[in-house]
């Protein structure tokens, strides 16, 4: 979601009019009137998105625009210019901005095109994937996998423990201890877990911790139509 923004601009009224604006809309705004002082708070983060007007007095936009991106902030930005010719939005568009708004433009329009970036973020972000706890189906958008009982039991036990690595003794006892045989049961069907993980991908992997067991690396998956809480929570 795109709810804070630093807008940049050299003239205060216009700073304090798009601030009060998206106020309205539910943007949270900060502003800067110069391109260098500008860069810096976008390099130190924070801000969801920018409105960055192409004459910044002595200053370029463009230019802005383009140390923005070769800074590898890859926020959205907006661009406002008073200038409408086709070269004018094509150098905007070139420079990296997502969008060049000619002024004078409507609060509906700005924040209509503030709703797009923020679709397009939300849907370059990865899809975790989903566990479902009545069939044992793994699932992407890439694919899915079918999981046994004990596997499926493994992978939840090591979601439901975030950046928590499970030692071999530890996972045994939370999944074996009533049954017969030895801790290397764990191993085979981490194995067996790594097969099928590596058949599609889900957007993580089982890391194996040294001297500290195993623990889940990426984006966990998610859990639909069945208890989440399976009881296996560690201290």
């Amino acid at each position: 979601m795109i709810t804070r923004l630093l807008i940049v601009d050299d003239d205060p009224e216009i700073t304090s009019a798009l601030s009060r604006g998206l106020a309205l809309h539910g943007y949270e705004t900060e502003t800067e009137n110069r391109a260098d002082l500008a860069l810096d708070r976008l390099r130190t983060g924070g801000f969801s998105g920018a409105i960055i007007d192409v004459m910044l007095g002595a200053d370029s936009g463009l230019d802005l625009v383009r140390s923005a991106r070769l800074a590898g902030i890859t926020v959205p930005i907006l661009m406002l210019s008073a200038l409408s010719d086709v070269e004018q939005r094509t150098a905007g568009l070139e420079a990296g901005a997502n969008d060049y708004v000619v002024k004078p433009f409507t609060f509906d329009e700005l924040v209509a095109r503030l709703k797009v970036q923020e679709i397009r973020v939300r849907a370059a972000q990865p899809q975790p994937a989903r566990m479902d706890g009545r069939t044992r189906m793994l699932s992407s958008p890439a694919g899915e996998v079918t999981l046994t009982e004990r596997e499926y039991a493994l992978l939840a036990l090591l979601v439901e423990n975030p950046g928590t690595p499970l030692s071999r003794g530890a996972i045994f006892d939370a999944l074996w201890a009533e049954d017969s045989g030895n801790e290397n049961v764990v191993d085979v069907y981490i194995g067996y877990l790594r097969r099928k993980l590596a058949e599609v991908d889900f957007g993580f992997e089982i890391k194996t911790i040294r001297s500290k067991g195993f623990c889940l690396e990426g984006i966990a998956p998610g859990f639909s139509h069945g208890n989440q809480d399976h009881g296996l929570h560690l201290s």
